[in-house]
C-alpha cells in the first residue's frame, strides 16, 4: 500500500511531524517544482539560486502554475496562500539558516555538486538534512570528505515533482539510516511517494527500468519490427495504462489465475528466451536520426512547448483522478 495521501488530498500543516522551513537550492525547473510541492504541503520554502534572475523567474513560474493545479483540485487551498509561503533567499545562507531539510538542485556535474555541498556542510544546521536531486550521481561521488556526510543522501524527483510524486532514496555508503527515515517521513508529508534505493546503483532504479525499455524500443525500431508511432502507442495504450496504477510485480500477479509463481511457471520460458535476444546496441546516430523525423512527422518543432503543457494539463488530470481511487 503507498505510504502518502494522494496529493489532491493533502491539508496545509497536517501531519508535519516537527519540520517547518525548507531549503531549496537552484530556482531551475526542478527547484521550481520542489518550491511547489513543499509549499503546497504547508511547509515554509526558502528559495536561493546563484544566478540573479533564476529566483524572480521561478516565482513567476510557480506564480502561473498554481492557478491550474487549482483548477485540477490539486490544491489545498487559494494560490496567494501558497505564494507567501515561498521566500527568496538573498544568500545561500539565508537560504538555508533555520532550515530543517534542503533540495539542492544544481548542475549535474560532479565537481559543482562537490563544491555546492561543502558550503552546505558549513553553513546549515547540524541537525539539517541535505538531499541533492541528482538524478544520476550517487552521493558518495561529491559527500565522502564531509564533516557532515552521514545527514546527505539522494533525493531524485520524477519531472515535474509537483505532478509525478515518486522520490527516490538513495542514500551514501555512510548516510545514517535515520536520515532516510525522517526523510521518509517528510515526503510522505509532501504528498510524495518516497521509494528508498538500498544500494547506490547507476541511475538508481527508474532511469534503470526506463532504460530497459527505452533499449527495447530503439531496437525494435531498428531491426522494422514496429514502427515508432506504433511502439508509443503500445505503451500508452497498452503497458501504460495498467502501469498508472500497478507496478510491474502486481501486474503479473494479476495476470495468472494462480498468481505470481504461476505466471512464472507460465511466461518464465517465454522471457528467458527473450532476454537472449535483448543484446545491448548501441544508438546510433543514423537511428537517432530516423527517429528524430518520425516524431518531427508527429509533432513539429514549433509545437513542441504547447505538447509539453498538454502533457502537464494531462498529468494534472490523472493525478487528480487518483487522488480520489481506493488503493
Amino acid at each position: 500500500m503507498r505510504a502518502a495521501q494522494g496529493v489532491g488530498l493533502i491539508r496545509p500543516n497536517e501531519g508535519k511531524d516537527r519540520m517547518t522551513k525548507i531549503a531549496v537550492i537552484g530556482a531551475g525547473l526542478i527547484g521550481r517544482s520542489w518550491s511547489i510541492v513543499f509549499a503546497r504541503a504547508g511547509f515554509d520554502v526558502s528559495l536561493w539560486d546563484p544566478a540573479p534572475q533564476a529566483v524572480p523567474a521561478g516565482l513567476h513560474y510557480i506564480a502561473e502554475r498554481l492557478p491550474e493545479l487549482l483548477d485540477a483540485g490539486l490544491l489545498p487551498e487559494p494560490p496567494a496562500a501558497i505564494m507567501r509561503r515561498i521566500h527568496p533567499a538573498a544568500s545561500l545562507s539565508d537560504a538555508v539558516a533555520g532550515a530543517e531539510y534542503v533540495q539542492e538542485n544544481g548542475p549535474e556535474r560532479v565537481a559543482d555538486k562537490q563544491a555546492l555541498f561543502a558550503e552546505l556542510d558549513r553553513t546549515a544546521p547540524r541537525d539539517t538534512i541535505l538531499a541533492s536531486s541528482s538524478s544520476g550521481i550517487p552521493a558518495s561521488a561529491f559527500t565522502e570528505n564531509l564533516a557532515g556526510r552521514a545527514r546527505c543522501l539522494i533525493a531524485h524527483p520524477v519531472n515535474p515533482p509537483y505532478l509525478v510524486p515518486l522520490v527516490e532514496l538513495c542514500p551514501a555508503p555512510w548516510t545514517d539510516p535515520a536520515v532516510v527515515e525522517r526523510t521518509r517521513m517528510l515526503m510522505s508529508h509532501a504528498g510524495q511517494v518516497p521509494a528508498t534505493v538500498a544500494k547506490e546503483v547507476q541511475g538508481f532504479a527508474l532511469n534503470r527500468l526506463q532504460g530497459a525499455l527505452l533499449a527495447e524500443a530503439f531496437r525494435l525500431v531498428a531491426d522494422g519490427v514496429i514502427s515508432p508511432a506504433d511502439l508509443d502507442a503500445t505503451v500508452k495504450h497498452g503497458l501504460g495504462l495498467r502501469w498508472s496504477f500497478m507496478g510491474p510485480f502486481e501486474t503479473i500477479d494479476l495476470n495468472a489465475p494462480g498468481g505470481l509463481a504461476d505466471y512464472c511457471e507460465r511466461y518464465g520460458p517465454l522471457y528467458a528466451d527473450l532476454q537472449k535476444q535483448m543484446k545491448p546496441r548501441k544508438w546510433t546516430p543514423k537511428l537517432i536520426a530516423e527517429l528524430e523525423a518520425a516524431r518531427r512527422e508527429e509533432l513539429p518543432r514549433n509545437l513542441h512547448a504547447v505538447r509539453q503543457e498538454w502533457r502537464d494539463r494531462r498529468l494534472m488530470g490523472l493525478l487528480a483522478h487518483k487522488a480520489t481511487q481506493p488503493e
